[in-house]
């Protein structure tokens, strides 16, 4: 018998008992990862060994906290609570890094135990029922969810196809061309077994499967891998086109991330692929919120980062240093709704759970006083201690620059500490982001695109696409990028669009800059202390401001950020070069 393929991680992987809110019974089982010849030549051992590969999409990055919230962190969008500690600042970026330790084993992990599940149900597979089909298609989705994942962070990998013998663990890399070229097939031969829509919330469908296909398109396309640009652009613009009028956009973009909105037949039309979750019978929970909200209720670890908070348009479609309608005095005010369903800043009323689960905990961010305005006590406001700011611990004063996530924390119906809402891995609205840029990438400016940024747009509450972008690519290329940050921000696709983008210099070019000080304040800035998006060409097309002109008004950390071209590319993880004397890091 074969060994499963969990490659230079050789302790065994333990499998748990997952709960989860569908009250189908298709993800809700024990997981016991049989590896015997023959076993996956049943129905029954296909839909556990499957089981067996979605639960392995759990894995962590940080306590209860899965990879796709933790990603966009590791670029300059997001700040993790320790200064110049982190994979997207300072030294941190690594072959030491534990993070990137983790990232790899449990991505191949999961490529592991996909491979043993298609390798043994191979031969038998023409054979067996529609229902078996559909299990073996989604273990080869799940596959290339995984390898697309390791190859978007490392570049060049390590890829096998069938469970790995241990001496064959000295392969090397091999070409990252090469890999997305056999997903792409491999995916559109399993879609065909897929559904659209899947009838158990949590599995993959055809929708799912086009998906990844449109970001391993652009993917290849943007880096020009093999110098076929074109050919991956036109890739991931049809895959995506296929999905298009086939799922459509919730009603409301706040009801996304919290657990009464995903109960609803609209955002569950939109969200594509999820990582489920239940507070019923074996309990699966997160800790995304908690981690994201003020100290005063919560635990305050992962921080926006100014260059996000400044993306946000005004609610006229202008860009902050271009509308009126922008006060750096105000700067949360009159600005894209979709600022205030994901961000909060000084001055925001923000809202939690209640311990017993009753009305809901109210309070006033202030980065500046000792003391703060809280709701409810005897169903009245009142005033008390503000421990975002008099707090030795993280807090938004003490660690970030001055502003929390809401995403995945405006949550009024069950604690952050144990949340049960899903986790977001794919939705409608970046199928529809993703066939604009590939259109846009081809040069191919016609009314399908505008179409498909216009429904994101209109969603939220903002302009549709103005006269003057339109037929002009470097415009509509800036509209698009600038819409995948504020729509797509917070669930893991902007760790791979800044280096599709290759962006990662300018990023990191300066400090993190954030509200201003306390000796200042707002009442301190001026009408002109606005970020300066037009230092050249490159800064204005992709949003990226500077605070050069006052920046020694404002709060700062990460003194130490800086960009290497190596970074385009994680490193592999020391001990997995230790153990393989053919894998390298020639850049580190």
């Amino acid at each position: 018998m074969k060994k499963t393929l969990i490659i230079y991680n050789l302790t065994a992987v333990l499998f748990t008992i997952l709960g989860f809110t569908s009250c189908e019974d298709f993800l809700d089982q024990k997981n016991p990862a049989y590896d015997s010849e023959g076993f996956y030549t049943t129905e029954e051992g296909l839909k556990e060994g499957v089981t067996g590969a979605y639960s392995l999409l759990y894995f962590d990055m940080n306590w209860s906290v899965p990879a796709c919230i933790v990603l966009d962190h590791y670029t300059a969008y997001g700040l993790e609570q320790d200064e110049n500690n982190s994979i997207g600042a300072g030294g941190a970026l690594n072959p030491d890094n534990g993070k990137i330790q983790t990232f790899w084993s449990a991505e191949y992990e999961i490529a592991a135990r996909a491979n043993t599940v298609i390798y043994g149900a191979e031969k038998a597979i023409s054979q067996m029922s529609e229902e078996a089909k559909q299990y073996y298609a989604e273990a080869r989705v799940i596959r290339a969810y995984a390898y697309y994942n390791l190859v978007s962070a490392f570049g060049d990998v390590p890829f096998f196809t069938a469970p790995v013998e241990i001496d064959q663990y000295k392969v090397g890399r091999t070409p990252k061309g090469e890999i997305i070229d056999f997903l792409i097939k491999d995916l559109n031969d399993a879609a065909v077994y897929l559904p659209w829509t899947s009838a158990q919330r949590g599995r993959v469908d055809k929708a799912v499967a086009y998906g990844l296909i449109a970001r391993i398109g652009l993917f290849g396309g943007s880096f020009n891998v093999n110098n076929k640009a074109g050919e991956y652009f036109r890739i991931a613009a049809d895959a995506a086109n296929k999905v298009i009028g086939k799922r459509k956009l919730a009603q409301n973009f706040s009801d996304l991330f919290n657990l009464t909105g995903q109960a609803k037949s609209d955002v569950r039309n939109e969200l594509l692929w999820e990582l489920m979750y239940s507070t019923s019978g074996t309990k699966k929970l997160h800790v995304v919120g908690y981690g994201h909200s003020s100290r005063n209720y919560a635990s305050s670890v992962r921080f926006p980062s100014s260059l996000i908070v400044d993306t946000y348009e005004c609610a006229d479609g202008k860009r902050i240093d271009e509308s009126p309608l922008y006060d750096p005095k105000h700067p949360t005010l009159h600005r894209d709704p979709r600022f205030k369903y994901t961000l909060a800043g000084h001055g925001d009323t923000v809202s939690y759970t209640n311990t017993d689960g009753n009305n809901p905990l109210k309070l006033i961010l202030n980065i500046y006083d000792d003391k703060t305005r809280f709701y409810p006590r005897k169903n009245a406001w009142y005033t008390a201690q503000n421990v975002d700011v008099t707090t030795t611990s993280p807090s938004l004063v003490n660690n970030g620059v001055g502003y929390l996530w809401r995403k995945y924390s405006d949550e009024n119906t069950e604690q952050l500490m144990s949340s049960s809402s899903n986790i977001i891995l794919m939705r409608y609205a970046e199928i529809l982001l993703s066939y604009a840029e590939a259109k846009i990438e081809l040069n191919e400016l016609d009314e399908s695109v505008y179409s498909a940024i216009n429904e994101v747009r209109k969603r939220a509450g903002m302009p549709s696409v103005s006269a003057d972008r339109k037929g002009d690519q470097n415009k509509m290329r800036q509209l698009v990028r600038r819409e995948r940050k504020v729509e797509l921000v917070l669930e893991g696709l902007l760790f791979v669009d800044v280096r599709r983008w290759g962006i990662g210099d300018m990023l990191n070019e300066h400090p993190s800059y954030g509200q201003p000080k306390p000796d200042i304040r707002y009442e301190g800035l001026g009408l002109t202390d606005i970020p300066n998006f037009k230092t050249d060409e490159r800064h204005d097309l992709n949003d990226i401001p500077s605070y050069e002109s006052y920046k020694d008004k404002l709060r700062v950390r990460d003194r130490n950020r800086y960009w290497n071209p190596k970074f385009t590319w994680w490193p592999i993880p020391r001990l997995e070069t230790n153990r393989d004397p053919n894998l390298t890091n020639p850049d580190y």
